[in-house]
């Protein structure tokens, strides 16, 4: 009697691993879809990955994501790398082709499918964010792997984009591994949040359990004053669901939005690179929402 075939299976890469949404939110998208798969998280050691990559090549593996450390680690072990990634110079997907893997970056379609969320009503009785991206000044703060994703997006978009990092070489190398953007440091923020119509923080401060969960990012509290009242703030945290950033934004009244619709987005376009099926968006969301106890 033949064995059953192995359930499909797609990992996440990462360094710690724990705390995660991913994998109640994919193996939600199996569910609904009906496919036999599961998605596990493991913690791989900067000295593991290659290790992980290689056992990647072979089934059952349909492809994993990939997250802090690894997303720039990752890219000179891909066989291949779509124009996204290649961009953005930054993987959070792999995708299984037979014995060869294919690098993708989900993360800066992601975001903008995201961004796209904040023309919709807020549920909190504020109009929604209207400004379009052509022509739009944009903040971006931190410069590690998702701030590559977020300037990439917003340039290919039409935002102008400057980017704040605590370590301004590293800001003025990204815009340049970019040739998008342009580094800026504190000295400039006086008179560029006056004219800033989208804050982005992709650092993890203010991030439940991380090093600073108390903290406002590579701004002074007064300094969010400064931004004009059609400006919207978006936090890639998601943990916990309003951030002190975004504390203080909701209380200028400003459109904020936390980073739990880029990770459904991103997850979503992910799943369906591996599946080949259109992924089941909303089942994702509830998941994630439950996961975290609720809509923040």
């Amino acid at each position: 009697m033949a064995r059953e075939a192995e359930p499909a299976e797609v990992l996440l890469l990462a360094h710690p691993a724990g705390h995660s949404l991913s994998p109640v939110m994919h193996d939600a998208a199996f569910h609904a879809v009906g496919l036999p798969g599961r998605y596990r998280a493991v913690d791989v050691p900067p000295a593991e990955l290659e290790l992980w990559l290689r056992r990647l090549t072979a089934p059952p593996y349909l492809g994993a994501n990939v997250t802090v450390p690894h997303k720039e680690a990752v890219v000179p072990f891909m066989h291949e790398l779509t124009p996204a990634a290649r961009a953005v110079g930054a993987v959070n997907t792999i995708v299984r082709r037979g014995g060869t893997l294919v690098g993708h970056n989900t993360d800066a379609e992601g975001f903008l499918r995201a961004l796209g969320e904040l023309g919709q009503p807020d549920g909190r009785g504020r109009a929604p964010w209207p400004q379009p991206l052509t022509g739009a000044t944009s903040l971006v703060l931190g410069a590690g792997g998702a701030a590559r994703a977020v300037v990439q997006a917003l340039a290919t978009a039409g935002s102008t984009v400057h980017v704040l990092n605590r370590n301004a070489q590293r800001a003025e190398r990204l815009v340049a591994d970019l040739a998008a953007g342009s580094a800026v440091r504190p000295t400039d923020l006086p008179s560029l949040l006056p004219r800033t119509d989208l804050l982005v923080n992709s650092t993890s401060v203010g991030m439940a359990g991380g090093a600073d969960p108390d903290g406002v990012p590579l701004l002074a509290a007064d300094e969010l004053q400064l931004l004009p009242a059609t400006a919207a703030v978006v936090d890639l945290v998601y943990r916990p669901a309003v951030t002190p950033l975004l504390q203080l934004a909701r209380a200028r009244g400003l459109v904020t939005q936390n980073g739990l619709a880029m990770l459904v987005w991103q997850g979503a376009l992910a799943f369906e690179e591996w599946t080949g099926v259109s992924a089941p968006v909303a089942a994702m969301r509830s998941a994630a929402e439950r996961a975290l106890g609720g809509r923040g």
